[in-house]
């Protein structure tokens, strides 16, 4: 393992951290906050590098009143196609500047800046046009209808699609850039206007997002930036009555304290929580392609992310081999070198998160699992946990049940589909699985009976914006990306018209 001791950084990188960083406002970076702020480290090397300021209660709802003004004036106002253009200069803003925001996101996450490149910045930029097209494909739709009242008369009927209002997003610290673009420009493509919140590990990408937005002429309160922790910060989001909508990406837990808060102002919800995919291999399966998807699946972005396949499944006719192929594997990984385009397995986003993470590692060989790989940590001076591996998993067992959010992977064995499938869905979350087989009649007959949102084939991790994604059961309700993403930041008004002159049909019998 071969830790970075001091983060390299860019000209452009060192400048963006030493920056005074302000909430952003109104069009604007706002001042008037007192104090150092929030510290941002860097956990591949511990060195604070930034500090970000704790927005508060007040400048929250003064960020809700800026979306307010900016819905109700300039950006209902403006027409489809003029916010389609906006966001298309703003992709060109974010491909331009890519470089940076990967590095600001590498720095403050402590993921490889390959990936960082890859999706915080190349992703970001695509999802940006693809949403940006949105603006102008929002549709309702017209029925002919026959109703009895009055005899004979003539009504027309349709639907419209309308901005649900103010959307306050919240977004997690593992892809702050790409979920930042996974909900803000879809939620402008429909109309609405947005105050954001990005994780207080990682606000770096947030905030040069909402400058670059500004420079692309987004006009004033259409988006907003504040910072800080859950509370108060984001509690004061979920309990403003005049956000009309909270799209939430984090912990099932996180999850379930904003539903009970959201009660009291009955606003809409989008809920994006934890996962414990499972990634079943079939004896039938391509094994290189199945060991290939098996390690991309658990330990891309050190496996924080929701819907890592956490859960090995495979044949037991094929396990032996199997496991011991992909051990060997994830024993090549490289760890610590996260600012290499090569770097497979960068920190751990911090010390509290680290530790619950290593406390899976002891427990996984309490509870009796077989230890193939991996298995240790390294806290000085960065966060680093190595590619573990654990065979012999049964579902009783904690790292088999627990979202661990960290590159550790328990392979559980199975005699049947039957019994693949149940072990499959033997956890209450439903965010995504995977399957691995050649045979077509398996796939299609298997992937009706895994209840998760998203099923891979041959495949895994794969999110083309053009494809909804969301969870069953605790992992949570709503869809991001595709119609259906444009679709949760709008209501569906029924506009029903009566034809010509009403002929009396009161009282009843006249």
């Amino acid at each position: 393992m071969n830790e970075r001791i001091v983060p390299p950084t860019s000209a452009a990188a060192a400048a963006f951290l030493a920056r005074s960083h302000r909430p952003f406002i109104d069009g604007r970076f706002v001042d008037g906050l007192s104090g150092e702020g929030l510290a941002v480290d860097d956990s591949a090397s511990g060195e604070i590098v930034a500090h970000v300021p704790e927005s508060g209660a007040g400048l929250v709802d003064q960020a809700v009143r800026a979306a307010r003004a900016a819905l109700e004036g300039p950006w209902a106002s403006m027409r489809p196609v003029d916010r389609q253009n906006l966001m298309l200069k703003l992709a060109d803003a974010v491909e331009a500047d890519a470089d940076l925001l990967a590095e600001i996101e590498s720095i403050e996450n402590g993921k490889s800046l390959g990936v960082a490149r890859m999706l915080s910045a190349g992703g970001t930029v695509d999802w940006l046009r693809y949403y940006a097209g949105w603006a102008t494909k929002i549709e309702g739709s017209t029925f002919q209808v026959s109703i009895p009242v009055p005899p004979g008369a003539k009504h027309q009927a349709m639907t419209v699609m309308e901005p649900v209002g103010v959307v306050g997003a919240i977004v997690p610290w593992n892809f702050p850039a790409l979920i930042f673009a996974q909900k803000v420009p879809f939620a402008l493509a429909a109309g609405c206007t947005v105050v954001a919140k990005p994780s207080e590990f990682t606000s770096g990408t947030a905030l040069e997002l909402a400058r670059l937005a500004a420079e692309a002429g987004l006009p004033e309160g259409a988006l907003n930036v504040v910072t800080g922790y859950g509370d108060p910060v984001g509690e004061a989001i979920v309990n403003s009555p005049d956000v009309d909508m909270v799209s939430f990406t984090g912990s099932t837990a996180v999850g379930r304290k904003i539903i009970a808060a959201s009660a009291g102002t009955v606003k809409r919800l989008s809920m994006e929580l934890g996962g414990k995919a499972a990634n079943i291999v079939f004896a039938d399966a391509d094994l290189d392609d199945a060991i290939d998807g098996a390690l991309f699946g658990i330990f891309f972005n050190s496996g924080e992310c929701c819907c890592s396949a956490t859960r090995l499944l495979v044949d037991e006719t094929i396990a032996d081999d199997f496991v011991a192929r992909l051990g060997a594997r994830a024993a090549e990984l490289s760890v610590g070198q996260v600012d290499l385009p090569t770097s497979d397995i960068g920190a751990m986003i911090s010390r509290k998160h680290f530790d619950r993470v290593c406390s899976y590692l002891e427990r996984g060989r309490a509870e009796g699992a077989t230890l193939v790989t991996g298995g240790t940590a390294t806290a000085e001076p960065g966060l680093f946990v190595t590619p573990t591996v654990f065979d012999h998993v049964t579902p009783q067992m904690a790292i088999f049940r627990d979202e661990i959010f960290g590159p550790v992977l328990s392979v559980s064995r199975f005699s049947s589909t039957d019994e693949a499938v149940k072990l499959a869905n033997d956890t209450p979350y439903g965010l995504a699985n995977s399957l691995w087989t050649k045979h077509i009649d398996t796939a299609l007959q298997v992937a009706p009976r895994l209840r998760s949102g998203t099923v891979w084939i041959n495949t895994t991790i794969d999110g083309p914006p053009q494809m909804p994604f969301g969870g069953y059961k605790a992992s949570g309700y709503g869809r991001e990306m595709g119609s259906a993403g444009v679709e949760e930041f709008t209501n569906l008004k029924s506009v029903f018209a009566h034809l010509g002159k009403r002929t009396p049909s009161f009282p009843a019998g006249k």
